[in-house]
């Protein structure tokens, strides 16, 4: 196990992993390109380690250049690829293979072919030493593999995290068994926004509040979000996946949180089975579900006091409060027995002072 910066990364590809996957490479290039010079563009900075071993294996003639592009900050990809080192060889009528380190998403390859079209060159072909098909998009042929990978993220060999970890000489994977994942549960006005608020800034996580992505993507009028507004608009219940969907680009573009609080999801047992399956395919897990408990008699005082301050009608209304609360019930009964199953439902007392409650739901957390 190493430690990068903040994070720990574990053994996934050995030297000899990863120069086997090198020779492939070159092997079948060798045999298409024999008699032919083609011009191999290096894809800057991860892919020297690459490209250097790569010539060393290639017998035959051939030229090679490198570009540069960027769309990475620490675990996640911004999404903006930017070309900060351009082609300076004549290319007009040659064979071009881009030599690329890794292909995951497929922005800067998107970006790679964008650059070449707008040249005369011969033939153009991709050579990625390490692929991830769960996450390409597809768009482009990559003609040339040398290993297909998960999706997790991984230093070393050229490849980065915030730029430590070039020059190790095998492949490491992001330790997933770090995160921490949460479900919290609690009635209205058990303070579970508070106490989520809490625990992300203490244990570095990301708080993803279902509401707060609904409203997000409908506001921004993202695909999701028009999906949605579809459904609501005709009346109907938005479907768990459009749901899923939404919570699935919440995690992917928070690569870098030391885990998650899921808050308002997952409200029914099918929607829990949905995050567990997709957790399991992110190679990660819920690792517990916390229930703020409180006694509904203190809960209803808490809230009208709440409702004077707030305005909000709902809060006003000792009936509809009560009726939110049986509604809790009805809903959270089945998740309960969900969770129980799997040894992961906890129930922390929600009343007292909030530090109180942080101490206990700590204590949770830490235990885990």
């Amino acid at each position: 196990m190493i430690k990068l910066h903040d994070k720990q990364f574990k053994p996934f590809l050995s030297e000899a992993d990863i120069q086997q996957a090198v020779k492939k490479i070159a092997d079948e290039v060798a045999r298409d390109y024999k008699n032919k010079t083609p011009i191999f563009v290096g894809v800057l900075n991860g892919a020297f380690m690459f490209v250097s071993d790569f010539l060393k294996q290639y017998p035959h003639p051939c030229e090679v250049t490198f570009v540069k592009m960027g769309s990475y900050q620490g675990l996640t990809s911004t999404g903006i690829v930017e070309t900060l080192l351009d082609i300076s060889e004549d290319i007009e009528g040659r064979s071009v293979i881009i030599l690329e380190d890794i292909i995951d998403t497929g922005r800067t390859l998107q970006q790679l072919v964008h650059l070449f079209s707008n040249t005369n060159v011969k033939e153009f072909k991709i050579a990625s030493l390490f692929y991830k098909s769960e996450i390409y998009n597809g768009e482009y042929n990559i003609d040339y593999v040398g290993l297909e990978i998960p999706s997790s993220f991984i230093v070393g060999y050229g490849l980065d995290y915030n730029e430590l970890g070039r020059n190790l000489r095998e492949v490491y994977q992001l330790n997933q068994t770090d995160m921490i994942n949460l479900v919290l549960f609690g009635k209205p006005g058990a303070g579970k926004g508070t106490q989520a608020g809490i625990l992300k800034e203490k244990y570095n996580l990301k708080h993803i509040s279902t509401g707060d992505v609904f409203r997000y993507n409908m506001k921004n009028g993202t695909e999701l979000g028009k999906l949605a507004q579809s459904y609501i608009d005709r009346g109907d219940l938005v479907p768990d996946e459009v749901t899923i969907d939404m919570l699935k680009a919440e995690v992917e573009k928070n690569a870098d949180a030391a885990g998650f609080i899921f808050d308002g999801f997952p409200r029914t047992a099918a929607q829990a089975e949905a995050l567990d399956n997709f957790l399991d395919s992110k190679d990660m897990q819920v690792d517990a579900t916390i229930a703020l408990e409180a006694d509904d008699e203190v809960l209803v005082q808490r809230l009208l006091e709440r409702g004077k301050e707030s305005g909000r009608s709902d809060d006003q209304d000792e009936e509809k409060i009560r009726n939110r609360f049986e509604e809790y019930n009805q809903k959270t009964a089945p998740l309960r027995k969900y969770y129980e199953a799997q040894g992961k439902f906890h129930s922390v007392n929600g009343i007292g002072e909030i530090d109180e409650v942080t101490k206990r739901l700590s204590k949770v957390i830490d235990s885990l």
